[in-house]
């Protein structure tokens, strides 16, 4: 089955065409016509399969349609997220879907200006994508009102509501029309979480769940190395230096480590960002911004960015610390291998870590392939980043003393 037979509006079927939208996916095969129907859906997919033009779509149908027929203001859809950047993303995907047609979006998220957002909100939106915390806000102060949602979509909604927002969004469909629809989405889903979701939804619910006994994309393949923990850099640093082109996400478990693995690539010559929650909102915008544009390879990031981002052309995904949660491997590693595209998974596990990685391959139902390193390599590697230490410390006494020079040249 292709888009141009379904029953939604030209526009949404040119805006399609345009970003090579020709077939549908197993998710948005199986949720899109429960959606243009009005029924809830829980979805549980992999990484990767779309689930956001899975709900983009028929909602923004939806809603050129009503707008079209009959005049309508104020907010039909709200899309919660767990992160800015998501927000953001989401939001992009939605003003790429809904080009050419009389739906109006826009995403609000902390660490930026409210004035802008309130401003923009004034003028009238048709669909609210939103981090809790600032839509939460600008209620408060009146900038948006519920009055007209009857659509509320939880996108990544394991965190959502493992994060605690469970209450909040009680509170939110209260006000809510009776008869609205409510949309969970996400890649991963435990027992408890799963019985929360259901109490949100009317219990003619759609359940959908693709490939529940793997939950990671087949277009993954998973590799693990067991390198002690100070000698992962190294590691590190002849894997980029071995792949000069690729497109490497690196995670790791803390800001603290994102800085320090950054600067000891620094130290080898390699250049790499960092992404993570203590930068602004404006540096991580940038960063994700460069990175997307192909202007930077190797971006260091810790779980902020491991949900839902959608980033073309990622060559690999390095897990250079493993998650403690087993489902965030789900959702780094699926910043590989999106669509059609072929990607590359790589854990180092150190001794502390191999719990963890046993605790992920059960999450997994297999077994991840280890790659063998001898001894002898494990030396090379080694001697490779001590040779590399010691140009850098060269250079660094030359240029020592250059300075030295020219202060004494200064002093006579």
């Amino acid at each position: 089955m292709k888009f141009d037979t379904y029953h939604i509006s030209s526009a949404i079927k040119k805006n399609l065409s345009g970003l090579g939208f020709k077939r549908p996916t197993d998710i948005q095969y199986k949720a899109i016509p429960s959606i243009m129907k009005g029924e809830d859906v829980l979805a549980i997919a992999q990484t990767g399969t779309g689930k956001t033009a899975a709900f983009a779509i028929p909602i923004i149908d939806k809603i050129h349609r009503a707008k079209s027929s009959k005049r309508s203001q104020g907010i039909k859809c709200i899309i919660l997220v767990p992160t800015r950047e998501l927000a953001s993303q989401i939001g992009s995907v939605f003003d790429d879907f809904s080009k050419h047609t009389k739906v109006k979006i826009f995403a609000v998220y902390g660490g930026v200006e409210q004035d802008p957002q309130i401003k923009k909100l004034a003028n009238g939106i048709d669909v609210l994508v939103a981090t809790p915390g600032r839509m939460f806000d600008l209620i408060s102060q009146g900038a948006i009102s519920l009055k007209q949602v009857d659509i509320l979509v939880l996108d990544e909604a394991d965190q959502m509501l493992d994060l605690g927002f469970i209450n909040d969004i009680k509170s939110i469909k209260r006000k809510l029309f009776k008869k609205h629809q409510t949309l969970f989405f996400s890649a991963t889903i435990n027992k408890q979480i799963k019985k929360l979701a259901f109490s949100q939804v009317k219990s003619s619910a759609i359940r959908i769940q693709i490939s529940p006994e793997d939950p990671v994309s087949k277009n993954v393949s998973h590799f693990v190395m067991f390198v002690e923990m100070d000698d992962k850099r190294f590691f590190l640093r002849r894997f980029i230096s071995d792949n000069p082109e690729a497109r490497i996400i690196v995670f790791v478990r803390t800001r603290v480590r994102a800085e320090r693995v950054a600067k000891a690539l620094e130290r080898g010559d390699i250049k790499a960002s960092t992404l993570h929650g203590e930068k602004d909102q404006k540096e991580r915008t940038e960063v994700m911004s460069l990175f997307k544009q192909g202007k930077i390879n190797i971006m260091i990031a810790t779980d902020v960015s491991a949900r839902g981002i959608d980033i073309p052309n990622v060559h690999y995904v390095i897990n250079y610390d493993l998650p403690e949660k087993s489902e965030n491997y789900v959702h780094r590693v699926g910043r590989t291998g999106r669509g059609v595209q072929k990607g590359i998974a790589i854990s180092f596990c150190s001794k502390e870590e191999k719990e963890r990685l046993e605790d992920i391959q059960q999450f997994l139902n297999k077994k991840i392939q280890t790659i063998p390193v001898s001894k002898k390599e494990y030396t090379y590697t080694l001697s490779l980043s001590n040779e590399i230490q010691s140009i850098q410390e060269l250079i660094q006494e030359q240029e020592d003393w250059e300075k030295r020079k020219k202060k004494r040249k200064k002093k006579k």
